[in-house]
């Protein structure tokens, strides 16, 4: 299949591409800026195979340009996987509406961008594959994570209401739920703009930078929360068939999916009985053509 990934200039987006290409595969990485900070990561991606696109998810113009360059290079977009994405630590109070938004413009507005740019080709085409990266921190919440909480519920939702209003159009939606790795993602975390509630919080406004040292910490002792383990998890679900795919994957291997996966199954058990009450049920089922489904 023709794969569109963004954010494949690092983190698990790297791992992603290469292991597609393994797959068999035709991939363009989206990055920003390639010929100046991400020079080296492109060429990387070269190396491996890949198209290379430039697109900035918070830019409707690079966004659209992006998507029909990726286009032109592998003749179609048969799968988009949103990767790209930031996160945020710190007390939320501290927050502003202005670092909120920020952080929305990536994780949330970048995904509706980027969805809204390849959905009227697959639609048309009559298949499809929206593959978003969200968190276990978009079904549950951890403290001093909270603007980034909140974006990855977002996606949560979004992935759900897309899922049904395209199914019929043979478009299919997933997300994959990463727990914490070690990667990139650590080290390039929002902050707060300002510290200036700080003081109310007295001890409590050192603890986010604690418990962010502790959580590096103990992913150091955990070897086995290897990021390979998300890239697995995304071609396993780009490659299985239409129609069977899971909506939600969760990836973690130190506590968090394990919790996380029996209320994501009881969830998918309240969302069939609700449609099945108000008789959309076949709305949960994705449309696919006899091809698809040999």
């Amino acid at each position: 299949m023709n794969i569109l990934i963004t954010g494949a200039s690092s983190g698990f987006g790297a791992l992603i591409v290469g292991d597609l290409i393994k797959a068999g595969h035709r991939v363009a990485g989206s990055v920003r800026d390639p010929e100046g900070r991400n020079a080296k990561a492109v060429q990387d991606l070269h190396d491996l195979g890949a198209e290379v696109v430039e697109i900035d998810v918070t830019d409707d113009v690079s966004v659209e340009k992006g998507v029909a360059e990726a286009q032109d290079a592998l003749g179609s977009i048969d799968v988009l996987i949103n990767n790209a994405g930031v996160g945020a630590h710190g007390l939320q109070e501290n927050f502003s509406a202005d670092d909120f938004h920020r952080l929305f413009d990536i994780n949330v507005f970048g995904v509706q961008r980027m969805i809204r740019a390849v959905l009227p080709a697959m639609r048309a085409r009559g298949s499809g594959l929206i593959l978003n990266v969200s968190s276990l921190l978009g079904r549950v919440v951890l403290p001093f994570y909270g603007p980034y909480n909140a974006t990855k519920w977002a996606v949560e939702a979004l992935s759900e209401n897309y899922r049904v209003e395209l199914s019929q159009f043979g478009v299919d939606v997933a997300i994959i739920e990463p727990g914490g790795f070690p990667t990139s993602f650590l080290g390039n975390l929002i902050s707060p703009t300002s510290r200036d509630r700080d003081a109310g919080y007295g001890d409590m406004a050192a603890a986010p930078k604690a418990a962010l040292d502790g959580f590096s910490e103990f992913l150091s002792a955990n070897p086995q929360q290897s990021p390979k383990l998300v890239a697995d998890a995304v071609v396993s679900v780009v490659n299985a068939t239409p129609g069977t795919r899971p909506f939600r994957t969760e990836v973690d291997t130190v506590g968090m999916g394990d919790l996380v996966k029996p209320m994501n199954d009881q969830l998918a058990q309240v969302t069939e009985g609700l449609f099945t009450n108000f008789g959309m049920a076949d709305m949960l089922k994705l449309k696919v053509t006899e091809a698809e489904a040999a």
